[in-house]
């Protein structure tokens, strides 16, 4: 007899299906079992407001935990960007695998760099985050820019390059890598020009907290190194009570000498998404051993930034 297959949940887009497939690939080969996706619409994904105005953090994820919690499925694979920094009392993230490339990459009219487009240049987004970074760097550097709020998939974002209506929209490499894209970015931003959003690149997998044996398969998935940095960028936008439509930016990397990784070290940015004002600050420690330590390091940077006046610069507060 065949083992049941266990039931994966995804969003329907073209990137959640193709990460989540990836993922299905991997659970199979740790459990045994089959995985089967099963395809769940999410209110972020029907709706065409701007993700700021329908709720931000938590919009592309409650389908996908009521699920979990009715039991239809067995574990969702969810953008770690998407996840609410607070714990779902009921549910746990099983795994953390190797994250992807974090870094903002431009995809641009006859393959220009941000630092070639023409003076006026209108670029697309839907993150007041890359809002905020994008027109402080042009403040910094002489650069005329428009920023314009966009949403929707990859093929509709890149579609506005295509048709002329934009000059060059931002998105995020790993999503492209993940759809197979990646060729068509015209330049990789630096983390020094844009910091991504905590969590970027990385996915998690979410499981009920009481399925042991589901919980202690997927751990083989996890990475450790991974977890810890994410945990630090969440606890970063969690000190600073900021949702994932807030303009925060964050990564922690870890410091090595030679093939010896010595330290981690988080960086953190708010702003105003005129970009006249940013706070961008950054702190270092030894590589956190704990779920804890993590913690600790994406709090003390969040106090700081609060000190620097980092609150007054991203509008509402999450509560």
């Amino acid at each position: 007899m065949t083992e049941k297959a266990l039931r994966l949940g995804t969003r329907r887009s073209k990137l959640a299906m193709a990460q989540s497939g990836q993922v299905a690939d991997a659970v199979s080969q740790v459990t045994g079992r089959p995985v089967e996706l099963v395809e769940i619409t999410t209110y972020g994904d029907t709706s065409r407001e701007h993700l700021a105005q329908i709720g931000g953090t938590g919009v592309f994820v409650a389908a996908l935990r009521d699920a979990l919690l009715r039991g239809e499925v067995d574990f969702a694979v969810h953008s770690l960007k998407d996840l609410p920094t607070a714990q779902h009392e009921d549910l746990v993230v099983a795994a953390i695998p190797e994250r992807e490339d974090p870094r903002d990459v431009v995809v641009a009219r006859d393959a220009r760099k941000l630092t070639d487009l023409p003076r006026g240049a209108r670029i697309g987004t839907g993150a007041p985050r890359r809002m905020a970074q994008l027109n402080a760097y042009a403040r910094t550097h002489g650069m005329e820019i428009e920023t314009v709020p966009i949403r929707g998939n990859v093929d509709t974002r890149i579609g506005y390059v295509r048709s002329g209506e934009l000059d060059a929209v931002v998105l995020a490499a790993a999503g492209l890598n993940r759809v197979g894209r990646i060729d068509e970015v015209t330049d990789f931003l630096s983390v020094d020009t844009v910091l991504p959003a905590p969590g970027q690149g990385a996915l998690a997998i979410e499981c009920a907290a009481d399925n042991t044996a589901l919980i202690a398969a997927l751990a083989e998935l996890d990475d450790p190194f991974t977890r810890a940095a994410v945990t630090a960028e969440r606890s970063l936008l969690a000190a600073l009570e900021a949702g994932c439509s807030a303009p925060v930016g964050a990564l922690a990397d870890l410091l090595a000498d030679g093939q010896i990784v010595k330290e981690m070290r988080l960086r953190g940015v708010v702003g105003t998404t005129d970009g006249s004002t940013l706070v961008q600050l950054s702190t270092t420690g030894p590589v956190p051993e704990t779920h804890e330590a993590a913690l600790a390091l994406g709090r003390e940077l969040a106090t700081e930034m609060l000190a620097q006046g980092a609150a007054g610069l991203m509008g509402e507060r999450a509560h």
